[in-house]
């Protein structure tokens, strides 16, 4: 956790990494393809250790078949259901459990809030599959609603590169990040740095030092 002391030097070193990430990516945004709420709700639940580009090579296929939210109620009423769906997003790894929880979604989401997806925080996380980091994302795309700033993969090793968090769970990474970044940004931040993180700060072993983020840091 950040002491309010070390606070202003870490908002100066946002304002000076957002200007750099700003030229980088003027229009970050979600990479998930989808047509409507429930469709992201979808796209975002089958993200789960799976990239983005997987995940909309299997939707459009998905989306044409299960064209409502009644569809995939309906294909949770039976085994042979579940199995058809499960089927259709097998490519995108831990298909069991995603199956599961879309289809639970979808029940859960047609009984309490008539098909529509609900527009809090504290709403989104009781849709089954559905955590923090989801919910941050979801409602943001769909409401414009921001709560929070989502903290994936790469916002994690960011946030730990550029000295923002010494913590490991996203939940305490997130609380740092909002002290630090002014909720006018917080959304866009999630977007410019998981960008960042793909076309820049990889993941696997490089030159840290040619990162542009490094040489505006000094």
């Amino acid at each position: 956790m950040i002491s309010e002391k070390d606070l202003p030097q870490y908002k100066r070193r946002w304002q000076k990494i957002a200007r750099v990430l700003r030229k980088l990516f003027p229009h970050a945004k979600i990479a998930l393809t989808y047509g409507n709420n429930w469709e992201l709700l979808v796209a975002v639940r089958l993200s789960a250790q799976c990239t983005d580009k997987k995940v909309n090579e299997i939707t459009p296929a998905l989306f044409k078949k299960y064209r409502t939210l009644d569809d995939y109620v309906k294909a949770g009423e039976t085994a042979a259901g579940v199995r058809g769906f499960e089927q259709m997003i097998k490519q995108c790894g831990f298909y069991h459990a995603k199956a599961k929880d879309i289809l639970a979604a979808a029940k859960y989401i047609k009984e309490k809030y008539h098909g529509k997806l609900p527009r809090t925080m504290a709403e989104m996380v009781k849709v089954p599959g559905v955590g923090r980091k989801s919910a941050n994302v979801i409602l943001g795309n769909a409401y414009g609603v921001v709560e929070g700033i989502a903290v994936d993969t790469h916002v994690i090793r960011l946030s730990h590169l550029l000295g923002f968090s010494r913590e490991k769970t996203p939940e305490k990474i997130e609380r740092d990040l909002m002290a630090i970044i002014p909720r006018k940004d917080w959304f866009r931040a999630t977007y410019m740095l998981i960008d960042y993180g793909r076309a820049y700060c990889v993941a696997r072993p490089h030159k840290h030092e040619l990162c542009p983020l490094t040489k505006a840091l000094g």
